[in-house]
């Protein structure tokens, strides 16, 4: 092999080091991220069901208002 073949080589090899911590760094930003959006979906799914049982629980004290008239 040649200098210049080794060097190319070289280069090679920085340029996928690189990309290598690159790829690394957004996978650990898109796996932080999606925890984050697990956690908040979970916390929307939860306000969700408090507020139908709050519109449940209304519906059900019209129903028993009306019923009374």
């Amino acid at each position: 092999m040649t200098h210049e073949t080794l060097r190319a080589l070289e280069d090679k090899i920085d340029r996928l080091i690189a990309l290598c911590q690159r790829l690394k760094v957004e996978n650990d930003q898109l796996r932080a991220r999606e925890q984050a959006l697990l956690k908040e979906r979970g916390q929307l799914l939860e306000r969700n069901e408090l507020a139908r049982g709050k519109v449940e629980a209304m519906i059900a004290r019209l129903k028993s208002l009306d019923a009374e008239f």
